[in-house]
């Protein structure tokens, strides 16, 4: 089928000088450096570590600026470099309790311990263009409040409704049971909550936040809370065997969100509330957000819930997130397709061949039965 793409390699060729010199843009402009990207466009930096899989800033940076600022393609470079690294084991689970905390709110209480902390945000900014920042007069910037992470403990607020058992149980893995791993294995269905969580934690922002926006117009049972959303940095530790015990790596920038939601209980459970979770690399509420809310509807089945949208159609969710998958799929449309359409092309034309003879068939004796009525009306 693609044998008309062998004639085209010096055009390829000429494309991708094209497309470097495009990217590039006017010399006369100074060249974006991957420092620049990643310090202050750390948002689509975060998204495209999300959506790649791979927690890089630096090589999320360079993929913006390779891919021209397509977030997607982006992605897809990391997620294409990320085959290529060899895997040296799993690291231990993130405990997020012990966060250093640059952001942690609330919906649910107004005073909660810890305290609410605002952090960096556009929720109570004008959306107002700041017409200083094209004219780089931005000028000293305001020290703000404290820049400093808090390190002090802060209780989840699932925990606090815990305590008085309003909150159902962190439906958690038993011991023993083997996690799944996406990077590995093809997805497959029945997926267990496991694999759920890793396909949303990658999956297409938008796609999560539409199928969110669904569940709250009634296409599901979903009426959430903002319990807490939570920013900042936890260790990654990873456990030797050679020497017996945990080795801290680093530290990454996440956020968790939980959402609450009612459940009105069963004939073996009392009324509580239920949960969905979400956790995304960097600063991406918006995606924690979406992601805790389809996976609260995703679990409709272990609730005793009746299923009465595609939000809670695993299959159609999962399989449909992964917007590197969707490109694939869609973009490959514009490859050469000549045999498949010339195929195509002679099957529609012997259709309307066969459509037209047999309604000529059928129209003839009307046409007779027509010359003959206006001849007799003409003897008459």
């Amino acid at each position: 089928m693609y044998v008309a793409v062998k004639g085209g390699e010096k055009a390829i060729r000429n494309a991708h000088t094209l497309l470097a010199k495009r990217r590039r843009g006017d010399t006369n402009v100074p060249s974006l450096t991957v420092d620049q990207i990643a310090e202050q466009l750390a948002l689509s930096v975060a998204r495209v570590m999300c959506e790649g899989s791979l927690y890089d800033e630096g090589l999320a940076a360079l993929a913006i600026k390779q891919a021209r600022g397509d977030l997607i393609e982006a992605a897809f470079l990391i997620r294409a470099y990320r085959t290529t690294l060899p895997r040296f084991g799993y690291s231990e689970p993130v405990d997020t309790a012990k966060m250093l905390v640059e952001r942690r709110i609330s919906a649910t209480y107004k005073d909660l311990p810890g305290g609410q902390l605002l952090g960096p945000t556009f929720d109570y900014s004008h959306r107002l263009l700041d017409f200083a920042l094209a004219a780089e007069q931005e000028g000293a910037l305001e020290a703000a409040a404290s820049e400093t992470p808090i390190d002090e403990a802060m209780p989840r607020v699932t925990d606090l409704l815990s305590e008085e058992g309003l909150m159902e149980a962190d439906p958690l893995p038993e011991n023993g049971d083997t996690i799944g791993d996406l990077t590995r294995e093809p997805l497959s269905f029945p997926a267990d909550r496991d694999l759920r969580l890793q396909n949303l934690a990658r999956g297409d922002e938008g796609f999560l936040l539409a199928l969110a926006y669904s569940s709250q117009r009634g296409y599901a049972r979903t009426h959430p809370f903002t319990g807490e959303i939570r920013y900042g940095e936890v260790e990654v530790e990873f456990f030797a065997e050679e020497l017996g015990f945990n080795l801290k790596l680093g530290t990454i920038k996440v956020t968790e969100c939980q959402m609450v939601n009612q459940f009105s209980g069963s004939a073996k459970s009392p009324p509580k509330f239920t949960r969905g979770y979400g956790l995304v690399f960097g600063q991406v509420e918006r995606k924690a957000m979406a992601m805790s809310m389809v996976d609260r509807a995703l679990r409709w089945e272990e609730l005793g819930e009746e299923q009465t949208a595609p939000v809670q159609d695993t299959e159609f969710v999962l399989s449909h997130s992964d917007n590197i998958q969707a490109t694939g799929f869609v973009e490959h449309l514009k490859l050469p397709h000549y045999v498949d359409f010339q195929a195509e092309l002679d099957l529609v034309r012997r259709m309307r061949a066969e459509w037209f003879a047999a309604r000529e068939k059928i129209d003839l004796p009307q046409d007779e039965q027509t010359h003959s009525d206006t001849g007799k009306e003409a003897a008459e």
